[in-house]
């Protein structure tokens, strides 16, 4: 560049000089510039939006080991009588009237619980001094605990507790919700199955007590409440103290359950 201007020097006016110089600065200017990368725009922050805490629920428990072997023979009979979903209803409002019992004593190796079973649910009511009387109860032991929430019964692994359940053909209660009993600390209440279940049937077999004194208000309408315990709420405490086994909601060591009729 600078022999072409020389070269032609003299052939040019002043203002090309002016010319040179800026072109002479230009070429500096290009050589000299970094081509530096655009700043990356920071993503703004986001807000985490609180987790909606779901109530939880009570479900009936499966078994979490397969059953122990106990001595009963495949043709024994446990239950006489017949009992389907088509006469279920019937069949306890007969039973009730001839066993009206409502008074309870739950014992446990952390001490006994006093129960008053309710005349307003007459089925839940029959179902479970049927069941008492039957022995089926007292073969059975608190399988799971929900610490500061429930206690839950009513299932074993010993097989004479599917035995029972498959001669009474797993039967159903219908529902017995009542706005004048909810759940609140020590009632007693029934579990049931939350899938394919649209009336929310009752499983007789397995029942809850509430420990918690926080709301329950949740379980109203979903659980039908059949009972409350009178005394014995620190037996309920001790329960849901359990240690548990570490792969569920079961005791390391089981607390077998041992009801008794009082009137």
């Amino acid at each position: 560049m600078l022999e072409l201007l020389n070269k032609y020097r003299f052939r040019f006016s002043f203002p090309v000089v002016w010319v040179s110089m800026f072109l002479l600065l230009c070429l500096h200017s290009c050589g000299s510039k970094e081509n530096k990368p655009a700043p990356a725009i920071k993503p703004s922050k986001q807000i985490e939006q609180p987790k909606k805490v779901e109530p939880p629920k009570v479900v009936e428990k499966k078994q979490k080991t397969p059953p122990k072997t106990v001595t009963v023979s495949e043709n024994e009979i446990l239950i006489k009588d017949i009992i389907s979903q088509k006469n279920v209803r019937q069949f306890f409002l007969n039973y009730g009237r001839k066993n009206p019992e409502t008074k309870l004593l739950l014992k446990t190796r952390h001490g006994n619980m006093n129960i008053t079973l309710y005349k307003e649910t007459p089925l839940h009511r029959a179902s479970f001094i049927y069941l008492i009387k039957n022995g089926y109860y007292n073969k059975t032991c608190f399988h799971r605990i929900v610490k500061d929430f429930i206690i839950q019964g009513g299932w074993s692994e010993q097989t004479i507790v599917s035995t029972y359940r498959t001669q009474l053909n797993n039967y159903r209660i219908p529902a017995e919700f009542r706005k004048n009993v909810v759940h609140k600390r020590g009632a007693l209440s029934a579990t049931r199955r939350w899938v394919e279940n649209p009336y929310k049937m009752s499983n007789p077999f397995e029942f809850f007590i509430v420990q918690t004194n926080v709301d329950c208000s949740h379980l109203n309408g979903e659980h039908t409440v059949f009972g409350q315990v009178t005394k014995g709420f620190d037996v309920i405490d001790k329960i849901a103290n359990e240690t548990l086994d570490g792969n569920s909601e079961w005791p390391e060591v089981d607390v077998n359950i041992e009801f008794e009729i009082l009137e």
